[in-house]
C-alpha cells in the first residue's frame, strides 16, 4: 500500500511538472499572430525529453542532428525546461498526416517532435533534410516554435540552408532573426550533418518585454 503512495504521488509530481508550461489562460501573449502554435501543445501525456528523433530518420537521407543551447534573454543564462516543437516536410516537400491524426497533426504532418530543455539548457533533434514545397518557390525549411513557462508558444525563424538554391541572399536579409538566425550550413561529422543552432529567448520576438 505504502508503495502504490508513493508511486501515485511520483506520478502526479511529474504530470505537474510536465503541465507547467500548459497554463493557455494564464499565459502573457507574446510574439503576435502565429498560425499552428497550438500544436506546441498538443504533446498529451507524453514526458518530454532534451534528446528526440523525428519519425522516419533511419529511413532518410541526409540525415542531420540539430543542437545547441537555449539562453535566457541576457544570452548567457541557460534556460531549463522550455518546450521545443519542431515540424517539417518530408523529402518531397509534402506534410504526410498519419490515419487517425487529430489538432494540428492533420496539417504538420508526423515529421515533427517535442523537446523539453535539460538543466544545462540544451536540446537535440536527430532528423533529416526537409524538400522544398512542390511548386512553390519557398526555401527548404524546418519549423520550430517557443513554449517558455508563463508565456504563450511563439514562432522563431526557421532552419534554413544557404546551399539551397532557393534561399536567396535577398531572402536572408529578410528574415527577422527571431531568437536568432536559422541559417546554417550543416557540417559532416561522423557520417551526420551537423548544425549547431543557439536561441536567445525573447530575441526580435514582439511584445516579450
Amino acid at each position: 500500500m505504502r508503495t502504490t503512495t508513493i508511486f501515485c504521488f511520483l506520478l502526479l509530481t511529474l504530470l505537474s511538472c510536465q503541465s507547467q508550461n500548459n497554463n493557455p489562460e494564464t499565459d502573457r501573449i507574446v510574439g503576435g499572430s502565429c498560425e499552428g502554435c497550438e500544436a506546441t501543445l498538443e504533446y498529451g501525456n507524453r514526458v518530454l525529453n532534451s534528446v528526440d528523433t523525428i519519425p522516419d530518420f533511419e529511413q532518410n537521407d541526409p540525415k542531420l542532428k540539430l543542437s545547441g543551447t537555449v539562453y535566457q534573454q541576457d544570452g548567457k543564462t541557460p534556460a531549463a525546461g522550455v518546450i521545443l516543437y519542431f515540424h517539417q516536410t518530408n523529402r518531397d516537400g509534402i506534410y504526410p498526416p498519419r490515419k487517425g491524426d487529430t489538432g494540428w497533426a492533420r496539417r504538420h504532418g508526423y515529421h515533427h517532435s517535442w523537446l523539453k530543455t535539460n538543466e544545462q539548457g540544451r536540446y537535440t533533434l536527430f532528423t533529416f533534410r526537409p524538400g522544398a514545397y512542390p511548386g512553390r518557390n519557398i526555401a527548404e525549411h524546418i519549423h520550430l516554435y517557443i513554449k517558455e513557462p508563463g508565456k504563450t508558444a511563439y514562432y522563431i525563424d526557421d532552419f534554413t540552408f544557404p546551399d539551397d538554391p532557393l534561399n536567396t541572399a535577398k531572402v536572408q536579409k529578410n528574415n527577422p532573426n527571431r531568437g536568432g538566425s536559422g541559417v546554417f550550413q550543416p557540417v559532416l561529422r561522423n557520417g551526420i550533418f551537423e548544425i549547431e543552432r543557439d536561441i536567445i529567448l525573447g530575441l526580435n520576438i514582439p511584445d516579450y518585454n
